[in-house]
Order: C-alpha cells, then sequence, then structure tokens
C-alpha cells in the first residue's frame, strides 16, 4: 500500500564516468533535498575505458554500450529520469549524434534521458543569456567540440579558454583557488554567463564564490546536469547556493 502522506521522491539517476568529482551528486542531493529527502540523486559509474580528453577516447567513452551497462541499477534505484553526466563524450559527438546518444540511453533505460551538453543549452536559454565565454579544463581542440556545440544551439561563444588538461582525474584535484582561477581567465566582458564544462571539477561548493568574483551568472558541469535531471521530471528547484540557474524560479 502506497503512503500517500510520505510521497515517492523524485529521483533522477546520473551515468558517470570514472570517478573524478563524483562526490558532488550527494552534495547536491543533500543540498536540494534537505530534511524532507524528496529529492534523490543515484549515480552508477561508467566504465570511462582510456582517461583523456581526445576526441578518439571520448567517442568511446559515450558509446551506446558504455552508457547502457549502468541503466538497471539506476532503475532499480527508482530513477524516473537519466542524465549521461559527461560533457565532453556527449558533444564529441556533434549535435545530432548527441541528440541520438540521448535517444539511444531513453529507449534503453525506459524513461526520459539527457546528456550534460543538453543541461547546458538549456541553462543558457533559460538564462537568456545569447553571449556566452567557456572556461574549460580541457586542451581547446576538445573545447571547440563544445564552442559548435553551443553554436547550434543558437548561443554566441565570445571567448573560449582551454586548460590542456588531458585527464579527468587531474582535473578533479582541483580545488577552490584552481576553479576560481580559470572562471577568472575565461571571462569575457562581452559574456552574460561563464560556462565551465566539466563534470570531472568540483564546483558545487564554489558557485557562489564564482558568480560574486566574476559579476555574472556562472554554469558549472555538475550543477547543470543535476538541474537537467529535475527539469525533465518537472521540478523547478530554488537554492539560494547554486547560483543564478537555480535562484530564478520558473527556469
Amino acid at each position: 500500500m502506497v503512503d500517500s502522506t510520505h510521497p515517492a521522491p523524485d529521483t533522477v539517476g546520473f551515468l558517470y564516468p570514472g570517478y573524478s568529482a563524483e562526490d558532488e551528486y550527494p552534495r547536491l542531493e543533500g543540498m536540494l533535498g534537505g530534511d524532507s529527502g524528496d529529492i534523490r540523486l543515484p549515480l552508477v559509474h561508467t566504465d570511462i575505458g582510456e582517461d583523456a580528453h581526445r576526441v578518439d577516447a571520448l567517442l568511446e567513452m559515450g558509446s551506446a554500450a558504455r552508457l547502457s551497462a549502468g541503466v538497471a541499477e539506476l532503475a532499480e534505484r527508482g530513477a524516473r529520469a537519466v542524465v549521461w553526466a559527461c560533457t565532453s563524450a556527449s558533444f564529441v559527438f556533434g549535435w545530432e549524434g548527441a541528440k541520438e546518444q540521448v535517444r539511444e540511453l531513453s529507449e534503453t533505460a525506459g524513461m526520459p534521458a539527457s546528456s550534460t551538453s543538453f543541461a547546458f543549452a538549456h541553462a543558457v536559454q533559460a538564462l537568456g543569456a545569447d553571449r556566452v565565454a567557456i572556461a574549460a579544463t580541457y586542451p581547446e581542440d576538445v573545447a571547440d567540440y563544445f564552442r559548435a556545440f553551443l553554436k547550434a544551439a543558437g548561443a554566441e561563444v565570445v571567448s573560449m579558454r582551454g586548460s590542456g588538461i588531458i585527464t579527468a582525474a587531474e582535473v578533479g584535484t582541483w580545488g577552490r583557488e584552481e576553479v576560481l582561477e580559470l572562471g577568472r581567465a575565461g571571462d569575457h566582458p562581452e559574456a552574460q554567463a561563464v560556462l565551465l564544462p566539466d563534470t570531472a571539477l568540483h564546483t558545487a561548493a564554489w558557485i557562489p564564490d564564482l558568480e560574486a568574483e566574476l559579476g555574472k551568472p556562472v554554469l558549472t558541469a555538475n550543477q547543470v546536469t543535476v538541474w537537467e535531471g529535475l527539469r525533465l521530471l518537472g521540478r523547478d528547484p530554488v537554492h539560494d547556493r547554486l547560483g543564478t540557474l537555480f535562484a530564478r524560479s520558473g527556469g
């Protein structure tokens, strides 16, 4: 019998490549679910193969076979939507290829699906930002795929900074000062928002600091990934420590 006084939590499942900043998800679950526990964000690690921000490795990392392997566990944990929590191994397929990736994931999972790349596209639109700057950890040739993806989504990228980091493992070691410096280095006076597109990067604790430092909205990978998953369920949570995106009711 279903206890109507304690409805089932809204549960979004995440497929996360390897191990680097996966601790962002329980942090975000605690911030958004609070004491009520009405939001659950279970995560399953996918096999990444080679840890490399290199086009061939990213195409393999985001292959249908690797993503489908974790879907059953998420369903068992109550997920009603699933997000591929990886930016580079979604945008590297291009706009149409990333759409096909999500379509296949949704079909396999039997539930709505998206990816971090589409999360960024939708979040930029929700903010009404026409011009954005990219502050990426990746090498510039990989970051350029993200520029093309955002252009396909209708956004103008006024500047792009790549950091040349090859592995997610290295990115996962970055702390607050490195993250703030990345944001500063990637900002541009004409940008209406700054995007930090790597789910291997810890940012959830420092989004208010980033926005205060840059004086504009900042979108980070794990932040927008969770926002996108909740959007798939029709949820619009408001939180004052997760930046402009979560502060805007109706976003």
